[in-house]
């Protein structure tokens, strides 16, 4: 059954507003996905109706929120396949990438190793850069090819005896490829290496199941699953959480205190000193419970839909690169304009309605391994129309008019 756009859209109160006089065009879903009116409303409706602090209290709000705070938590573990004591709530996907790092950091020794690729996020690259300068480990770099894949070759060449971690992207922001996480898990495993993925675009495209990927480790947001800021998840294995020191410290991760001692409590309260994000994990409970509604393989049927129907429309143009081909890739479209800088592109994009994403999109090494600066990118998420897709490809030929 085709995906319904138009009913989806219609949860969308912002896709209404013009930009410029002009019908908005959102294609930047990929740095934060828009929301839809249920999660406002479950945000608002906490607010309004029973907001207080969790775990603490004993009167009636109290026990309310603690309820909508750990249901929450209930919803994403049934999303990823995971058990409830396994989902860590941060403040985003770059904190659990940071508190997994400083965590395996307690334990690692110079010359430890750790294996990432070229084609991550900065927040899954800075942290381990921080092991690198205060404890000595060694970055082993997997190289991506001229398509935009994983070079596996190489990647099962690097693992060796002193690799402790891997960390790779499950599906890129910048090229849209879809790593075989299973795959990759399993040749870390078997070099004795702990493995982590970054899920903040995966999640959003494709069912996610930590358990048959065998992650050690698996994180993600919620502003790109079209829930709020503020608020991430850290799947961790329940051993390996167990194995974890805490990450700060403060109220809830504590076990007991005194002038003399301390003890901590068990995962995942360990990891979530002081008051967490209430409110947005009720919104992140309520993002879950609207995608969950959708048909998904309709939902990335319809996203690849208009994907392949803007590179048809793009073929030919000699002034267009694009970066990133991988087959089976997600729908994401980065590409440059020849004799135009990505901001000059994005800035007048936006003069006609069409917003898109423009820089390095936080992942400098992937542009030097592509020989640019920066790049501009359309990301289709389930609320683009094939209207849309062809508004964009009228846009950016008016806009390489300016530059030609």
């Amino acid at each position: 059954m085709a995906f319904d756009v138009q009913a989806a859209r219609a949860d969308f109160p912002i896709l209404s507003r013009r930009v410029h006089d002009k019908p908005l065009v959102y294609l930047d879903s990929a740095a934060s996905a828009q929301k839809p009116r249920q999660v406002i409303e479950a945000m608002t409706r906490a607010m309004e109706h029973s907001y207080a602090n969790v775990h603490r209290g004993l009167h009636t709000l109290a026990n309310e929120t603690t309820d909508a705070y750990e249901a929450a938590r209930r919803k994403v573990a049934a999303f990823i396949n995971a058990d409830v004591d396994e989902i860590v709530f941060t403040k985003g996907g770059t904190e659990a990438v940071n508190l997994v790092a400083q965590g395996l950091g307690a334990s690692l020794h110079p010359g430890d190793e750790i294996v990432i690729s070229d084609m991550e996020h900065h927040a899954n690259i800075v942290p381990w850069h921080f092991l690198r300068e205060r404890k000595g480990v060694v970055l082993k770099w997997v190289p991506v090819t001229d398509d935009g894949r994983l070079d596996l070759g190489a990647f099962q060449g690097l693992l060796g005896p002193r690799t402790k971690v891997v960390a790779l992207s499950h599906m890129s922001n910048v090229l849209g490829t879809i790593n075989d996480a299973k795959a990759l898990a399993r040749m870390a495993h078997e070099a004795g290496a702990l493995v982590l993925f970054d899920g903040c675009q995966a999640v959003v495209h494709k069912p996610v199941d930590v358990k048959d990927i065998d992650a050690d480790f698996y994180v993600f947001s919620a502003h790109k699953l079209y829930g709020p800021t503020g608020i991430g998840v850290l799947y961790g294995k329940a051993e390996r959480l167990t194995e974890l020191p805490p990450y700060q410290g403060g109220g809830e991760m504590i076990g007991v205190v005194s002038r003399d001692e301390i003890t901590y409590a068990d995962p995942p309260h360990r990891f979530e000193a002081g008051t967490p994000p209430i409110l947005e994990a009720i919104g992140l409970g309520a993002a879950i419970d609207w995608l969950s509604g959708q048909d998904r393989l309709a939902i990335a049927a319809h996203e690849h839909g208009l994907y392949d129907r803007v590179r048809e429309r793009l073929a030919g143009f000699n002034w267009l690169r694009v970066i990133g081909d991988a087959p089976g890739k997600g729908a994401i479209l980065s590409f440059t304009i020849d004799g135009a800088h990505a901001h000059d592109v994005a800035q007048i994009l936006d003069r006609y309605g069409v917003a898109v994403r423009a820089g390095t999109h936080c992942a400098e090494p992937l542009m030097r391994r592509f020989g640019v600066t920066s790049s501009a990118r359309a990301s289709f998420a389930l609320y683009n129309t094939e209207e849309e897709a062809d508004a964009f490809v009228d846009a950016l030929t008016k806009t390489q008019a300016f530059f030609a």
